[in-house]
């Protein structure tokens, strides 16, 4: 490398570095700069000639992810020192042992849970991505600056994605959407969890998120008009109270914009709530919490003296903080020009911890029962996850769902007989909160009064009610719990509880099946077990032996025929055999169980796919056209049809599954798997038909299914495979299955719908 160039990449790591330093010396902490200097020098050393793929020098990342934790997530020189070593155990020949000698056991222990780690925790089908993230909350319940760092690891890796291949942009994107931004949220980091969600759904769907940006900022003038003459009335009321405040106006983000599209089924121009007012005051000096408190809701009094609340859509957030430590006072008030407007009040300090989340507590510490409050909070989210770790998961997706479950954003509270306060999550039932008390009273749980009137398990509780959990030492866990359950806890629990229950049923019944061989002097090995297997119509031998113990097989004479079958039998039972494992193979995977076309059969074998040969294919995509599309299955979940954002995910040597990248399994997978992911491309040209169903809906009238079947057939020449109308008190609701080549024809076909009179929607739904 010229010279000149290896003297600016020390000028710009030069600078870089004594940025952050300027950053930590201007906050809170106390200014240990001798030890951050020591892990800057040991970093840059230990990264000495190693670049990125963007070709900087490696040691930028450090640095970055360091100026991350100090200026946007608050953090002081001990976390600045383990952000600046995190990938040195990792990426260099140094081990967490010359950490712990060079820098202390505390800065080990946290480097050690940056570490990704390989092997072990669910055997064979070992996910790296969910061991990882285990051994990185195994951590984190120690010390939560483990996980702060992380996530400004993440946020960094987002910000720099571009020069990723699509594959691992999709990857790391689907994984932060799926695990990172809700622990942000869950730790109360709002700017990082947005920033998060924002840079996934780029990369994920780039069109989207650029038509979203591209609406909103030509909207931009118009909605600061509307700010502007909405809180013109509040400044004068706010000025003429002696308040000191700043106010400022919040736009929604691409991505909250476009998930309400999707959960709400709208478009954009239905999305109310695109702009919402922040007032932020500066309490008098020494007022307490109360007083702030009480500020906010006089606050509260001037803005609805000026305009109309919405009735149902006032939330106190001041005397009862969310569990990250959230509080505001939040209410919808009626502009002039007819608009509802969403307004949230807080202090200084509400913001900042709104921002900034728990490390934000710590500047507030002294004296404040909201922080003891919301540190209670997280001890308590810290136990519950550490309650899943000990819990053993058979695979990694169970496993990242339990944890998924614990990171909910929306909640409320419910009161216990005792009138004490508890924070549960949104769509949360009776059972759920039975389990919150103590697993004892979730396991023995016989009933549930939810205020003081007795009500199903599967009961969803809303804010304000009061619940009495009924319990009886008689009563166990009940299998059909886990369909309405929807807490990590409770889920985590009933699972371990049942599979403990079926490992005792199954030594029962391997033990009941061998005294029977044994008897009946037939040996007791893999071929007698998958011949019993296939005549009990059964796909694996744990679950024959749980049916014997269960008594749900018993073994008699028909079983002795089987098992003593000649050699034409043994050959037959082969043949039984081959088939039983294709099947089984296909009944364990969520894909389409089509028949492979004989292009699938010549293409040339996938390699292995955590092999090298793998990682190096995947670095081109897929082309899904009319030469190839029968190598791969659809997904049966999210059915992709061309036009779609689409991935595939290698499950074998011989099957990809193509998957929407909006998938709620990809999503999954991607978090778990995600090395097995493959970036993927249309090219069909419009000469295959693929199966879509659209939902249609409005007011009915003679002559509606008329009108529908043929703009459909007769002008659109789509062939209807399935069609199904129903009407109640005057509204229709229909699915029209239909086929078509892609996408584009869908979105004409919608559109063409919405023209018949009294249709009011026409969506896609799979």
């Amino acid at each position: 490398m010229a010279e000149g160039n290896v003297t600016d990449e020390k000028r710009m790591v030069d600078e870089a570095y004594q940025h952050l330093i300027d950053t930590y010396l201007h906050s809170r902490h106390r200014k240990h700069t001798q030890i951050i200097d020591k892990a800057f020098n040991f970093a840059r050393q230990a990264h000495q000639g190693v670049r990125r793929l963007s070709g900087e020098p490696y040691i930028m990342h450090p640095i970055a992810v360091a100026q991350i934790a100090c200026e946007e997530i608050g953090l002081g020189s001990t976390s600045i020192c383990c952000a600046l070593l995190h990938d040195v155990v990792e990426d260099t020949d140094y081990t967490v042992e010359d950490i712990r000698n060079i820098f202390g056991d505390k800065i080990a222990q946290i480097v050690d849970g940056l570490t990704k780690i390989s092997g072990g925790i669910f055997g064979d089908q070992a996910s790296v991505q969910a061991e990882s993230f285990k051994k990185l909350l195994l951590t984190m319940s120690e010390d939560i600056r483990v996980i702060l760092i992380k996530i400004s690891d993440r946020l960094h890796n987002m910000r720099t994605l571009g020069c990723q291949l699509p594959n691992k942009q999709y990857k790391i994107a689907g994984e932060t959407l799926y695990i990172y931004a809700p622990l942000a949220n869950r730790l109360g980091l709002n700017r990082v969890k947005e920033e998060l969600e924002n840079l996934s759904f780029r990369y994920e769907h780039p069109e989207e998120y650029r038509q979203i940006k591209d609406r909103l900022a030509s909207m931009e003038d118009d909605l600061h008009g509307i700010f502007e003459e909405f809180i013109a009335p509040i400044r004068e009321k706010l000025d003429q109270a002696g308040i000191r405040y700043i106010i400022k106006e919040r736009i929604k983000s691409p991505y909250s914009i476009w998930n309400k599209m999707q959960n709400k089924h709208v478009s954009f121009e239905e999305i109310f709530d695109i702009l919402a007012v922040r007032i932020i005051f500066t309490p008098q000096e020494g007022s307490s919490n109360e007083q702030e408190v009480a500020e906010c809701f006089q606050i509260y009094a001037l803005a609805t003296s000026i305009y109309k609340t919405h009735p149902e859509r006032l939330r106190d957030w001041l005397n009862h903080p969310k569990a990250n430590g959230y509080q505001a006072l939040q209410s919808t008030l009626m502009g002039k020009n007819g608009r509802w407007i969403e307004v949230q009040i807080r202090s200084q300090r509400m913001d900042e911890i709104a921002e900034h989340g728990f490390a934000a507590h710590w500047k507030y510490k002294e004296g404040s029962k909201t922080t003891q409050d919301s540190e209670n909070e997280l001890d308590k989210w810290l136990a519950t996850i550490k309650e899943i770790l000990d819990d053993p998961q058979p695979n990694a997706i169970d496993f990242l769902d339990a944890i998924k479950l614990n990171l909910y954003a929306s909640e409320i509270f419910v009161v216990t007989p005792k009138g004490e306060f508890r924070t549960m999550p949104t769509g949360c039932t009776a059972l759920d909160f039975a389990f919150s008390i103590h697993t004892f009273v979730g396991t023995h749980c016989m009933g549930v009064k939810v205020n003081h009137k007795l009500v199903p398990l599967s009961q969803e509780l809303q804010s304000g009610d009061q619940v009495e959990v009924l319990t009886s030492r008689d009563l166990m866990v009940q299998p059909e719990w886990l369909n309405f359950v929807t807490t990590g806890k409770a889920r985590t629990k009933i699972v371990a509880i049942l599979r403990k229950k079926d490992r005792e049923l199954q030594k029962k019944g391997e033990d009941a099946l061998l005294h029977f061989l044994e008897q009946n002097e037939v040996e007791m090995n893999s071929i007698n077990v998958d011949k019993l297997c296939i005549l009990h119509n059964i796909i694996t031998r744990e679950q024959l032996y749980t049916a014997i113990g269960k008594e749900e097989v018993i073994l008699g004479a028909q079983d002795l025929t089987v098992l003593r079958e000649d050699t034409q039998g043994k050959r037959r039972w082969g043949r039984y055999l081959r088939f039983f494992t294709r099947k089984m193979n296909e009944e364990q995977t969520p894909a389409a169980k089509e028949e492979v076309t004989a292009k699938r059969e010549t293409a040339p074998a996938l390699p292995a796919p955590d092999s090298k040969d793998a990682k190096k294919a995947r670095k081109q995509p897929l082309l899904l056209n009319e030469e190839t599309i029968g190598r791969y299955v659809m997904c049966p979940q999210c059915h992709p049809i061309p036009g779609d954002e689409v991935l595939g995910y290698q499950e074998s040597e011989d099957r990809i599954v193509i998957h929407k990248r909006s998938c709620d399994v990809a999503n999954r997978l991607k978090a778990s798997y995600g090395n097995r992911i493959w970036a993927a491309n249309w090219e069909t040209h419009k000469k295959l038909l693929f199966q879509a169903t659209i939902q249609i809906d409005g007011i009915d009238r003679i002559g509606m299914l008329h009108d529908i079947t043929g703009v459909l057939s007769e002008q659109l020449n789509v062939n209807i495979p399935r069609l199904l109308i129903e009407t109640h008190d005057g509204i229709f609701k229909g699915e029209i299955q239909m086929e078509v080549h892609d996408a584009e024809d869908v979105q004409a076909i919608c559109k063409k719908l919405k023209k018949i009179k009294g249709v009011d929607s026409a969506r896609r739904i799979s």
